[in-house]
């Protein structure tokens, strides 16, 4: 262990804090949809191969770069790499990951902190798809309201951060995995409990494979969905989940910490659609994808349900709780990289990053408002863009970088990882998938890169 290194103080508090920067806002609003979309269970299998074959793989490797580095991104590749090699270059890539990711999140974050007061106080008698609608459009083009709660979202995440480790990031964090996952039984109970909730179970988690199967081109949409939730959903290519294996001890091989950790996310993801899909069914409201299921549908359906407010604030208190402990985990990947880098002590990276964070997240606020002409076409607004450039570029080269320098004899190599993976008690990584890591893995995060490319070029020359 590295000197002075920080770690978790519990093998609990580390499952939990990882979970926490992969369950995202894509679980609740984009997960239930495309299982819905691409037939229930059916879709579920398909996502659960990918998951197994790529987002776990990728993840154990970003584990033991940090675990055995015992570093952030900004020093792991430097401790690890071969003489004279310059995989450390990378640490450029995923420092502006990190803050690109942010730059949007902290923004969301904040839609989300504003809604719970809104929902506590609101009269939802009377409230409908057409006035919910309008209450979001009217926050999105308020840039005050905006660039506030996002502010609130930047302060808190950072106060948490700034206590420490276990003090801080551990200890909250270990509270909001806590309190969402209660919060997740209690509205899964009232959505399947309501009265015609049955057609939305039903819709949702019986296996259609004729929606999977019937037709070749909805099979190849199905496949690419499957992929990218799998691969999307871990947070994996940018270093963030690479900072909390270098938190943690070798008493417990990483494969099976990482398969909790997924596990917990899956979870996560599937029991939100048990909450959305029966009471959209019951009320008998379409399930809409995207800000609008969130912001505008559910609501709508709570106005409807007795106690309707309760719930609805319940609901968004759980957004909430995924969104901080996502940005309290990402944001100790950025802390951790100015202090391996540059070596400055905690205190000092917040202060730099608690007016560095809000004005770079401050365009993605305006970008709905002040500056919501500007847009990049076949992309979107400044929000889209900047998803698009994480999601589509550098998370995808963030994870081959992690692969190829896990498996190729000119980076860490092959049997360095397997030493650190399998090190501990526990689920072992298999030796006999080295060619399948070496090549098949990379073929599968080239497609991803690609089909996020190849339909916006598409639009730019068609």
């Amino acid at each position: 262990m590295a000197a002075n290194r920080e770690q978790f103080k519990s093998r609990l508090g580390f499952i939990l804090i990882s979970a926490g920067c992969a369950v995202g806002l894509g679980n609740v609003w984009r997960f239930p949809y495309i299982v819905g979309e691409y037939g229930g269970a059916a879709f579920v299998v398909l996502y659960l191969v990918f998951l197994a074959a790529l987002g776990i793989p990728v993840m154990i490797m970003e584990f033991a770069v940090g675990r055995a580095s015992q570093k952030s991104i900004a020093r792991a590749f430097n401790v690890l790499e071969p003489k004279g090699s310059k995989w450390h270059a990378f640490k450029w890539l995923g420092f502006a990951g990190l803050y690109m990711l942010m730059m949007f999140y902290t923004t969301v974050a904040g839609w989300m902190l504003s809604y719970i007061p809104k929902m506590a106080i609101a009269d939802l008698s009377g409230a409908t798809s057409a006035s919910m609608e309008a209450a979001f459009g009217a926050m999105l083009a308020d840039p005050v309201d905006m660039i506030a709660w996002m502010i609130v979202a930047c302060v808190l995440s950072l106060l948490v951060c700034s206590l420490g480790l276990q003090k801080g990031v551990e200890r909250i964090t270990k509270v909001l995995m806590v309190g969402l996952l209660a919060l997740i039984v209690v509205l899964v109970v009232r959505a399947v409990t309501l009265d015609g909730a049955g057609e939305g179970i039903a819709f949702y988690l019986m296996p259609d494979f004729g929606k999977l199967f019937g037709d070749p081109a909805r099979f190849s949409e199905a496949v690419f969905a499957a992929l990218g939730q799998a691969f999307f959903t871990l947070s994996i290519g940018i270093g963030s989940m690479e900072i909390f294996g270098s938190y943690i001890g070798k008493q417990r091989s990483l494969a099976g910490e990482a398969v909790r950790i997924a596990g917990l996310d899956t979870f996560v993801a599937i029991a939100t659609g048990l909450i959305i899909f029966p009471a959209c069914f019951a009320f008998g409201v379409s399930p809409d994808s995207g800000p609008g299921l969130v912001f505008v549908t559910l609501p709508a359906v709570f106005a409807q349900m007795p106690f309707g407010s309760l719930f609805a604030t319940l609901f968004f208190l759980l957004m909430g709780f995924a969104a901080i402990s996502t940005v309290i985990a990402v944001f100790e990947g950025i802390l951790s990289f100015w202090m391996d880098q540059w070596g400055m002590p905690r205190k000092k990276a917040v202060a730099i990053n608690v007016v560095l964070i809000p004005l770079l997240s401050m365009p993605c606020a305006l970008g709905f408002n002040v500056w919501a002409g500007f847009e990049i076409p076949g992309i979107g607004n400044i929000q889209a863009i900047e998803d698009f450039l994480v999601s589509n570029n550098f998370m995808p080269l963030g994870s081959l970088v992690f692969v190829l320098f896990c498996t190729t004899k000119r980076g860490w190599g092959w049997k360095n990882f397997l030493a650190e993976a399998n090190a501990g008690e526990g689920m072992r990584f298999p030796k006999w998938l080295y060619l399948w890591m070496r090549i098949g893995v990379p073929i599968l995060i080239v497609a991803i890169l690609l089909s996020g490319w190849v339909p916006l070029v598409q639009s730019w020359v068609g």
